[in-house]
């Protein structure tokens, strides 16, 4: 049988479609386990129901498939990579994290050099990793470091960023020099150091190595500032509604239209499951975007879009209501 860096929790997968009359599974998987779908698929099938992949991209727990197990008449979401998120009654569903089986030692004994200037440590990681930061810890703690992991209640696991929610982080940041992030790529380390405005090491247990992230937050924060610099010279804004169902905000977007037409500007709701460059490109009489969905997609992809496209703060920044000061001090995601 084919092994994985992972654990997929099979014997849990089996035990909860034999629980009850389930007859239609809609799996859904990140990019880096969508190779495991046939496999899943297979095991599912042999506990007796009738197992459906989504090939959809899914970026989080988020983004969870609610209408596409509606229209295929799924009786359970199998949700892998993610802890719970969002409550909802509409199908039963069940989160499979998707634990790193790796262990993270080297990576974290190569990350204590890095951190020689500073004593106080923060401890992060995704939830494939959190089950390890005790084990991070004491590595730390045998180094002289002093640690604090957060736990804000606002993810699952205390230590644990997801892509959009780094209150862990922000609720010990006043009492930490720098971060360590324990997981793979960029992404979330880059997000703890704008959260924070703290030094961050990454400790990467699937490469074995550790490197510093926090020289690329002024890159991201010059284009920022372009952005929003773009944006005060539009006078025609769409303020785009996401329609996955952990992003949908409504009220926020009616809010910030309402904010920007007593500015004197035009402003039109758009609602969109994908964000994405080609799909704004259809819309050519409009300037600047406003983003309600991920706040990610404003930083991480700001070079692939040809026009602004602000996260609320910084649409509040343009309009003069914050300053940019703030905006660092209280960063890009709204918890």
């Amino acid at each position: 049988m084919k092994t994985t860096s992972f654990d997929l929790e099979e014997k849990r997968l089996k035990k909860e479609i034999s629980k009850g009359k389930i007859k239609i599974v809609l799996v859904q998987l990140p990019e880096g386990l969508k190779a495991e779908g046939t496999r899943l698929a297979a095991l599912i099938e042999d506990a007796g129901a009738l197992a459906i992949v989504s090939a959809d991209p899914c970026y989080g727990a988020c983004d969870l498939a609610l209408p596409d197990a509606e229209s295929l008449g799924a009786d359970l979401i199998v949700h892998y990579g993610h802890s719970s998120q969002t409550k909802q009654e509409r199908v039963p569903t069940i989160y499979m994290e998707a634990r790193a089986k790796i262990s993270v030692k080297e990576a974290v004994k190569k990350a204590i050099p890095l951190l020689e200037p500073w004593s106080n440590i923060g401890l992060v990681a995704t939830v494939q990793h959190v089950h390890k930061l005790d084990e991070a810890k004491i590595l730390l703690l045998e180094a002289g470091k002093t640690v604090a992991i957060g736990d804000a209640g606002l993810v699952k696991y205390p230590g644990q960023v997801i892509g959009c929610n780094f209150s862990n982080a922000q609720s010990v940041s006043e009492e930490v020099e720098a971060f360590l992030f324990v997981g793979g790529g960029r992404f979330h380390a880059i997000g703890v150091a704008l959260a924070t405005a703290k030094p961050t090491i990454i400790a990467d247990p699937y490469e074995k190595r550790a490197y510093p992230i926090h020289d690329e937050v002024p890159r991201i924060l010059k284009q920022r500032w372009a952005s929003i610099s773009e944006a005060k010279e539009a006078e025609n804004f769409g303020v785009l509604i996401g329609l996955k169902s952990g992003q949908k905000r409504i009220k926020e977007a009616v809010k910030i239209k309402e904010k920007l037409q007593k500015s004197g500007r035009k402003a039109t709701l758009l609602a969109l499951r994908e964000i994405t460059p080609n799909a704004l490109m259809q819309f050519p009489n409009i300037d600047a975007f406003v983003n309600t969905a991920c706040p990610r997609l404003s930083l991480d992809d700001t070079p692939s879009f040809l026009k602004p496209i602000l996260s609320l703060n910084e649409a509040l920044v343009m309009l003069g209501e914050m300053d940019w000061e703030e905006l660092c001090r209280k960063g890009w995601f709204e918890n």
